[in-house]
């Protein structure tokens, strides 16, 4: 099967120019001014900017959380995210504490394979690292698993401490990997969370109130410290405050690098959302929603190179799982549904506004993810020889994110009545129109795991 994209305007991570890209199976084999190929179908882009498919490398589905589950399957999750114009996700496999990273790898595979709209992969989050999970660092990296998740908060479900840290990022960097973290400082969320309990402060608020800046800005240095001194390549997820930042822009005095990973609801929500009385409960995740001059250091961050990432940290609930905390504030599921508005809300809110290049759109919603997670070019690139994961979208396109349209298995949008300008038209994943016009056009089971390449 054979497809020619005519007229688009591609824009890669480092090129914009007006080309016909010609496709035969899953990937791309010719780029050209009017290409004189035969094709079995072909679809005219006049007008349309062609780029390659979203990669989100922060995605929680099926996962369980606090006595319930993330409300999108790998079947639901996948889907809306190619409506969104995400061709590939990065999921997070939990090891239990007492049990092997084999074990959660089976469990995440058993939903994955074979439910799976769009590609994806794996994260492993080391919860347990004992003599035995050092054994299995090879063997995930042998898998196409290089990057190894932890968590410097939740202590006794997901927490490790600093000499399992230090263990950890040794043997990830023997093996060709990355260590990833979620950095805030458990200890002291865990003091302000009883504290405010104790005063009979239980509205999500005091979920907010319970994780300052400094707890995130303290916890990112020290993930700093601890790899420059294991020399492991590092990197922060869901960064979201300036003393965070500020924490890797010290790092880079010394020539350090860490990777810095943001998300969507960071660049664009701020903490007024928290005085929304239990409504609030839908911006309860972690860290939580930050002031407006945490958006502008991010928005800087992005365009100075120190921010390489934004992802969405997709962990959706319904709201009836929110109510879960209605009376306390420690028991609402933590997670918020983005994985669909992603691509069109960083358009809108990035590009269109100018706060953006269009080439800085593809470099932090595809190309650094493809790099960075070991999956360039073959992802995060419009080349020959490249998967035909490609998005057109609809530059001009005027529309209103709700709950009614949107394809997320949440019954709430955080962007509910946001009017948007852009919107993706057609989604190609490994050359098959996977979305057209808002109908998804692949079957269930049709996504892959995406074996990825060793980091160093």
């Amino acid at each position: 099967m054979s497809l020619l994209i005519k007229n688009g305007r591609i824009i890669t991570a480092t090129d914009d120019y007006i080309a016909d890209i010609f496709i035969e199976g899953e990937v791309v084999t010719a780029i050209g001014k009017n290409l004189s190929v035969k094709a079995d179908q072909e679809i005219d882009a006049s007008g349309m900017l062609v780029m390659p498919g979203g990669i989100d490398p922060h995605v929680h589905l099926d996962m369980p959380f606090m006595g319930t589950f993330s409300s999108d399957t790998h079947e639901t999750g996948t889907r809306a995210a190619l409506h969104g114009g995400t061709t590939t996700v990065i999921d997070f496999v939990l090891q239990k504490q007492g049990h092997s990273l084999r074990e959660a790898l089976n469990e995440w595979n058993g939903r994955a394979d074979g439910t799976a709209v769009g590609d994806y992969s794996f994260h492993m989050a080391v919860t347990d690292f004992n003599e035995h999970t050092k054994k299995e660092i090879k063997e995930m990296v042998d898998e196409g698993i290089t990057s190894f998740k932890t968590f410097m908060a939740y202590k006794g479900a997901l927490m490790i401490d600093d000499s399992q840290m230090t263990a950890l990022m040794q043997e990830v960097k023997q093996q060709g990997g990355m260590v990833t973290v979620h950095a805030t400082n458990g200890d002291m969320i865990d003091y302000l969370i009883a504290k405010h309990k104790s005063e009979g402060k239980l509205s999500p608020r005091y979920h907010y109130l319970s994780q300052p800046e400094v707890t995130e800005a303290e916890a990112s240095g020290r993930f700093a410290d601890i790899a420059n001194y294991t020399g492991c390549t590092a990197y922060i997820v869901h960064l979201t405050c300036e003393g965070a930042l500020n924490a890797v822009r010290n790092a880079t005095k010394r020539n350090q690098h860490v990777f810095v990973e943001t998300c969507i609801q960071y660049l664009l929500l701020d903490d007024s959302y928290y005085e929304r009385d239990f409504e609030s409960a839908k911006w309860v995740m972690s860290p939580p929603l930050r002031k407006k001059k945490d958006q502008d250091t991010l928005w800087a961050g992005i365009n100075q190179g120190l921010v390489n990432i934004v992802a969405t940290d997709h962990c959706p609930f319904m709201w009836k799982q929110k109510l879960m905390g209605a009376e306390d504030f420690s028991k609402i599921p933590n997670g918020h549904p983005a994985i669909e508005n992603r691509m069109e809300l960083l358009y809108s809110e990035g590009v269109h506004k100018k706060k953006i290049s269009l080439n800085k759109y593809v470099e932090i919603t595809s190309a650094n993810p493809a790099k960075i997670f070991g999956m360039f070019p073959r992802k995060g690139t419009i080349a020959p020889g490249s998967d035909a994961d490609i998005l057109i979208f609809d530059p001009e396109k005027k529309h209103v994110l709700s709950a009614s349209t949107h394809h997320m298995n949440v019954d709430y949008s955080a962007y509910e009545g946001w009017e948007i300008n852009g919107k993706v038209k057609t989604v190609l994943l490994r050359g098959k129109i996977a979305i057209d016009n808002g109908e998804c056009l692949v079957p269930k089971g049709y996504g892959k795991f995406i074996k990825r390449k060793k980091v160093n």
